[in-house]
């Protein structure tokens, strides 16, 4: 409470406005405190005065200020918001999204010409999978696996802008989509992207050396080599290349951590060495994996993942990748800290 009591004082004092994202996941302890910060500042307005006394310290008071707040209600580690801080907001409910329209002008604002036909395309392809694909935890046909797609579309679109532009689409929807599917969704999830557009094939982008690689890193290991594993790590190599963090999700023995290993020495012996720093998220607690902030000497103390990640991003010369694996199971605690 102490830090959003900082954020506080300083939007009353210069007028700014602020939005407090996902606000339904500070503790219940806290909230109560926030709503007094909260109502002290409401008074302040009420009143029309030029300083107030705020956390025992008088400050300026600009009538421009506005806080604003998000949540998600429901989802698992959220606390429902007690009725002093309900009633010092005024609620607004957000509906559905309109997807064609959501694609629409972002197909427009990447130059797509034939963005209302193509939009149309996408928003039925997500709306047939979702309908006729098994159903699996990590399947996502919303709105930001959507957002995924028309990126890498206007990417491909940048890149290559002589190609027609349905052939992009048709690219970015089958394989920002590949890597995900189960084994007997993969000819469903074909015959979908056949059916919206027809006559169109468009070979997988090749990578001879980095194959070659695959294979040479799977033999050394006295692997055998099956090409659906080789594949597999070419799409994990791809979704790394379009995605900010990946998650390798599969049945105990699946062979999850022969395709990273894989995928990290194919890297090193293209000459781009590949460190992995791998741990159990589920091991410790949620202070111990990211560090706790003392609240009486505000010092902070760095927690296992706080410590690698630092230590990762210290700057160097080299031509490295650096990895973090969180190797257990996902749960809404530690996985949105």
């Amino acid at each position: 409470f102490k830090a959003i009591g900082t954020n506080l004082a300083g939007l009353a004092q210069c007028g700014a406005w602020g939005c407090f994202d996902e606000f339904n996941r500070i503790d219940i302890s806290v909230l109560s405190v926030i709503s007094t910060q909260l109502q002290t500042i409401r008074n302040a307005l009420v009143m029309q005065v030029k300083r107030f006394i705020f956390e025992g310290i008088e400050i300026d008071l600009d009538p421009k200020v506005g806080i604003f707040i998000t949540m998600n209600p429901g989802y698992a580690g959220r606390t429902e918001l007690p009725e002093s801080v309900k009633a010092l907001f005024r609620p607004v409910v957000c509906i559905l999204p309109d997807l064609e329209l959501i694609c629409l002008i972002s197909l427009f604002s990447d130059g797509f010409l034939q963005a209302k036909l193509l939009a149309k395309k996408m928003t039925v392809l997500y709306k047939l999978a979702r309908e006729q694909l098994s159903k699996q935890y990590h399947y996502d046909w919303g709105l930001r696996a959507l957002n995924a797609v028309l990126r890498m579309a206007g990417v491909l679109k940048r890149a290559s802008p002589d190609i027609s532009e349905t052939l992009v689409l048709m690219r970015a929807l089958r394989d920002m989509n590949f890597p995900k599917f189960v084994f007997e969704d993969v000819p469903l999830f074909l015959g979908l992207i056949r059916d919206l557009f027809p006559g169109m094939d468009c070979p997988r982008v090749g990578y001879p050396d980095f194959n070659e690689a695959v294979e040479k890193s799977l033999e050394k290991r006295r692997y055998i080599v099956l090409p659906d594993q080789v594949d597999k790590v070419i799409q994990f190599y791809e979704t790394m290349m379009t995605r900010h963090s990946t998650m390798l999700v599969g049945p105990t023995g699946g062979g999850k951590t022969v395709v990273i290993e894989t995928l990290c020495r194919a890297q090193t012996l293209l000459g781009l060495p590949t460190k992995m720093n791998i741990l159990n998220p589920k091991a410790c607690s949620v202070i111990e994996l990211y560090g706790i902030l003392d609240p009486f000497t505000r010092d902070w103390t760095d927690g296992l993942l706080s410590n690698i990640f630092r230590e990762m991003n210290k700057p160097t010369e080299k031509a490295e990748r650096r990895y973090i694996l969180f190797d257990g199971d996902v749960d809404a605690l530690w996985i949105e800290n």
